[in-house]
């Protein structure tokens, strides 16, 4: 099953915000899709089609979901005047001399406070990937073709992400749907710092939920060994016990000229995993399926780590069939992905699907 709605896809630009992120990167990988004429893993369904499809009604996301994850005083902020703020925080949309960086106000037709429903909708289809994927009519398997915002730490956003919709998806779970055990495979560029913050938090009784008993997130995060979040300057300005200097459960760094190595780093991590979480089976895992690894991404601050088309495919492969083959449901979403061909591996690797 694949979930896609054109309606809460952000188009950056109208907003004033100058990232080389290609509005119709999802549109692209659903016109590729029905070309091939397959039959797995579809349907595509909208938003409405998927909340009619879990008998959902109302927001899927309240207020309430975000303040499981983030503190009331960054929760309060976001639903008042220090929106603003915290967008330009969040998009690093002001430089350390208080000019624009990559922000063209004058040039937007949207005002920046309004990207904030946007965030929010594509919050609803990160939870809601993860309901479908829990459902046998599924196949218990869901591509969310948005999302992915995996930096956002406890009181603040970092790294275009506002709020941490991954652990505000699986909190939901664990509080609403009766999750136990949640695994979160993150093969993003970049390390999965917000993530491995929040579940520390939690895990150390931090934060505004801690941990039920009997409630655990893992955390699998492959990455780049340097560059943002991992750069001198993000480093020296850190704070111990805070992101990025938190490692995930499962922490892969890999170097710039190692990519021979990726495929087996992460088959040994998945199985490290596995170990971790003492023989218990998770209900879910949440694959955070970043493109911004492929050779051809756009993002200058991706271009560490470059995967060619055949090793992001091989490397989504190995994760679904780590997951099928246990009867594990998955999750995906689309994560980060910049320029023009972003949408290459996800298409390909749903295409292989067939």
């Amino acid at each position: 099953m694949i979930l896609f709605d054109d309606s809460i896809v952000s188009v950056f630009r109208d907003y004033g915000i100058m990232l080389p992120i290609a509005a119709s990167r999802a549109q692209k990988i659903v016109d590729h899709l029905g070309e091939a004429s397959f039959s797995f893993p579809g349907p595509v369904l909208d938003m409405k089609q998927m909340t009619d499809f879990l008998g959902k009604t109302g927001n899927v996301i309240e207020r309430s979901d975000i303040e499981r994850v983030h503190s009331v005083e960054y929760v309060n902020a976001l639903f008042s005047d220090g929106l603003l703020g915290e967008l330009l925080n969040a998009y690093e949309l002001i430089d350390a001399d208080g000019k624009p960086n990559r922000y063209e106000p004058e040039n937007a037709v949207q005002p920046l406070s309004a990207l904030f429903d946007k965030i929010l909708a594509q919050c609803a289809g990160s939870y809601m990937s993860c309901a479908a994927a829990l459902r046998a009519e599924s196949g218990h398997f869901c591509y969310f073709l948005a999302g992915g915002n995996h930096h956002a730490r406890y009181d603040t956003g970092a790294g275009f992400c506002l709020i941490n919709e991954i652990i505000i998806a699986a909190r939901k779970l664990q509080a609403e749907d009766g999750i136990r055990i949640v695994w979160i495979i993150d093969v993003d560029a970049h390390k999965g710092c917000g993530s491995a913050e929040l579940v520390s938090f939690m895990r150390n009784g931090k934060g505004p939920a801690p941990f039920e008993k009997g409630c655990n997130i893992f955390t699998l995060s492959i990455h780049m060994a340097h560059g943002w979040p991992l750069d001198a300057e993000t480093l020296s300005n850190s704070r111990p016990g805070r992101a990025p200097l938190i490692p995930s459960d499962v922490e892969i760094p890999v170097e710039q000229g190692d990519e021979s190595c990726y495929i087996s780093r992460l088959e040994d991590g998945l199985f490290k995993l596995e170990r971790l979480s003492s023989g218990v089976k998770p209900d879910i895992a949440i694959i955070v399926d970043g493109a911004d690894p492929y050779e051809y991404d756009e993002l200058l601050s991706s271009a560490l780590l470059r995967l060619s088309l055949k090793q992001c495919v091989d490397r989504d492969m190995l994760i679904y069939n780590f997951l099928r083959e246990r009867k594990i449901p998955s999750a995906w979403i689309m994560a980060g992905g910049y320029g023009e061909r972003a949408w290459e591996p996800p298409c390909h690797f749903l295409k292989k699907l067939h």
